[in-house]
Order: C-alpha cells, then structure tokens, then sequence
C-alpha cells in the first residue's frame, strides 16, 4: 500500500493533501511563502480531482468540464502545466486549438483571471470544479465568474494557490479570514519556506540573508502583511554610498555592463540612471539626470551623451506610460525598450541589493538620489509605496528588474519584440498598438 511518505511530499504537503477527501468544503486556498510546495500540492490535487471528477462522470453518463486558471496563459504554462508535464510525462497533454484538453474523461479549459475579458471561455459553462493558480492575482470579478460556474454538482470544489498580498486585499477579507467559521466550507493552509524540507539549505540561507522587513514577512514566513516606514528602510550611507575614486578602484579589474532606466515625466521629474553591474554581483548607481519641464528632445540629447560615454548599444529600460517618448528615443537610434514594471518585485530586487550592501551608488554622479530614497514610504492602504518622491526610484527599479528578468528568461538586450511579447504575455505591460 502506498504511503504519503512514498510520495515523497514534505510534512506540511501530508496534512493539506489528507484534507482532499473531506467532503466539508467547497474552496480551499493554500497560501504562503515562495518555494513553500503549495504549489506542488495544488497540482496533484488537481490530477486527483480530475480522476475523481472523470469517474464521477462516467457513472452518471455524463461529460464533465473543468477550469484551470490563472494570470495568464504564460503562468499556467510555467507554474502548473510545464511542471506537471515533467513530472508525469506519460499523461501525454494534447491541447486542442482553444488551448482546452482533456485528462482522465475531463474536458479542461483554461481561463486567465487577470481580467474579466480572460473569462470568455467559461461564460455560460457548469464546471464541474476549477483550480486556480495564483489567486492573489485574479481579478475579484474574474474569480467570482469562476465560483459561479463551479456548479456542475453538488461536490463540485475550487482548489488554489497564492503569495500573500497586502492584510487588505480582497482575498484575505473576503475568503481567508472567513474560514474560520466553518460554515463557510473554506480550507486556508499556510505555509512557510521552512515547510519546505526539500529545499537546498543554501537556497534558504540566501533567501533570508537578502530579505528584510514587509519582504522577509511575506516571502519567507507567508504573512499577509503591508510594508510600514521607509521602503528601503536598509539602506545606509556608510555602506551604499562610495566616492567616484572608490568606485573606480573596486572596478579597476572588472568587466562592467552598463545601462540605464528611465521615469518619464514633465511637471513632475523625468529621471534617467545609468547603472554598472560589476562581476561579483554588485550593482553601483553611476549617474543620475534628473529634472522637469523639459521637452523629449532633451531627454535624447541626454541618453546620447550616455552612448558616448558608455557605449552604442547600451539599453535604456524605459517606463511604458510615455510610448511616444520611447518611440522617439527609437527614431534617434537610442536602444530604448519596455521596462519590466511589477512594483513589488522590483523592490524587492532593489532592496535584497540594498541589504547585502551589494548596491552602492556613486556621490559625484547623483542629484537627487538620497532626498528620495529617504523620502519614499510605503503606503499601508493600497500596500505599495506612495506615489511621491519616486522618480529616481522608479529609474532604479525599472532598470535593476528588467536586466534581471531579461537574464531569468534568457533574454538579449537586442531582442526588442521578443522581450515585449514575453512582458505582455505575463500581464507586465501592455501590448504596444504597432507591435503586431
């Protein structure tokens, strides 16, 4: 007979995996840290479903319709199809041309809650239950378009996964916090990167090393907290601040890539950086051009002088709200391309830099660096940091998150369409009107 310990899952993936033949509940979230094995669990769970729902079906002499949803179709690729493709190779996924298939007598269609829109495929379905991956992402209307279609029998279910997000969001308010009344037939599983047994130790250590505050809470504990005080409450002059002199010694034998970010702005400031990634992992702020009620033709001038001085080609990750502005750094032969803008991941990247005083920027090249970094707060409403004193810091993130995600996802910095397309594609920007 076989055990869960012969399924190899970790102690905290046993407890959530026994939960499944209780016949108490109608939604169950598993909620918690990054690399915890929520995720792991909700998609044999969902293979488990699927079984049960295709036998429960044929009983009946019936076909069954099951949602799997999630962000976008990108996301359910990487977070649950991809892997469980991997892990179980003879189930033999064939998809049919709207992306729908079927598994163990189940018709699954795929659903993407980042908008209403994503819900065309199920509009009008009887699902016969859903799995959600990533519902701290789903737009609220689109999740529950998808609770009322799970209505395909009376033990039809929605199982899910999620980050934590701010202690205000939706999701916590409305579903989380209410499973503690039983009656409601919800499951809430938290989990810890700790609950991880399988992890590599160093993984861990690393993780918690360059984490701190509102970052460390959610990704490495699972709290659904928001952040309070300074954003990058880590920084510190002593440490993240070094002369030009110092900067040039630390990087006297090493091979530097440079490039840039750009905050778009007219009233308010337009800022341009020009960073410097050395060969041991440090990143250094070399220059700042910050100022406003400035025309484009200006900004170009600028981002002209930084290709003399740094190079042709170097790429200028450029905030989306001023396409006009990136087409004329375009049409001036300057290598400007979407930044990728996801704030919190951004600033996480920036504030693990920060903490393991892996950052530095360079005194003689700022303006007005250190009055925003000390200047920009969180704001405990809406979980993200209030939208004051945050062009530079804007410039930074854009500029620190987009070469991450470019190397993460195997990305030139010449491979405009392909970088654009694989941003969209991930609900990060929007679709440009001439890409296509």
């Amino acid at each position: 007979m076989t055990t869960y310990a012969d399924l190899k899952y970790t102690k905290k993936q046993v407890e959530v995996f026994k939960q499944f033949d209780r016949d108490d509940w109608s939604l169950m979230i598993n909620s918690g840290a990054v690399g915890s094995g929520k995720t792991v669990i909700d998609n044999d769970m969902f293979l488990r479903e699927l079984l049960r729902i295709g036998k429960l079906a044929q009983s009946m002499d019936k076909k069954a319709q099951y949602i799997l949803a999630g962000f976008s179709s990108k996301t359910i690729a990487n977070n649950v199809l991809q892997e469980i493709m991997q892990a179980y190779p003879m189930l033999n996924i064939k998809f049919d041309v709207h992306g729908a298939f079927e598994l163990f007598g189940v018709r699954v269609v795929q659903a993407y809650t980042g908008s209403i829109a994503g819900m065309a495929s199920i509009r009008g379905m009887n699902a016969w239950g859903a799995y959600i991956n990533e519902m701290s992402l789903a737009n609220e209307q689109a999740f529950a378009e998808i609770r009322n279609r799970v209505r395909g029998f009376e033990g039809a279910r929605i199982i899910g996964d999620t980050n934590p997000d701010t202690p205000t969001h939706w999701l916590k308010r409305k579903y989380i916090d209410q499973a503690k009344d039983e009656s409601k037939g919800i499951i809430y599983n938290h989990f810890t990167m700790d609950d991880n047994t399988f992890l590599p130790k160093k993984y861990v250590h690393d993780m918690k090393a360059q984490m701190s505050g509102m970052f460390y809470d959610r990704s490495i504990l699972g709290l659904w907290v928001a952040g309070e005080g300074l954003v990058y409450q880590e920084f510190d002059k002593s440490k993240n601040l070094i002369t030009h002199a110092e900067f040039d010694k630390r990087t006297a034998d090493q091979q530097l890539t440079y490039y840039c970010g750009v905050d778009w702005g007219y009233e308010h400031d337009t800022s341009i950086v020009v960073l410097a990634d050395d060969t041991d992992g440090n990143t250094y702020l070399v220059e700042e051009h910050t100022g406003h009620l400035e025309q484009i033709m200006h900004w170009v001038k600028i981002a002209k002088q930084v290709q003399q001085d740094y190079g042709y080609n170097i790429p200028f990750y450029c905030d989306t709200a001023r396409v006009e502005h990136i087409d004329k750094f375009k049409e001036n032969n300057i290598n400007a391309q979407y930044a990728y803008k996801s704030v919190l991941k951004g600033i996480e990247q920036v504030a693990g830099l920060i903490k393991q005083h892996k950052f530095m920027a360079v005194q003689e090249g700022i303006q007005q660096f250190l009055d925003e970094v000390y200047q920009y707060v969180w704001n405990d409403k809406t979980g993200e940091p209030v939208k004051e004193h945050d062009h530079v810091m804007d410039a930074v993130r854009y500029a620190i998150a987009t070469k991450l995600w470019n190397q993460n996802n195997k990305q030139s910095d010449n491979s405009y369409n392909d970088q654009t397309k694989l941003l969209a594609d991930n609900g990060l920007i929007d679709y440009p009107d001439d890409f296509w």
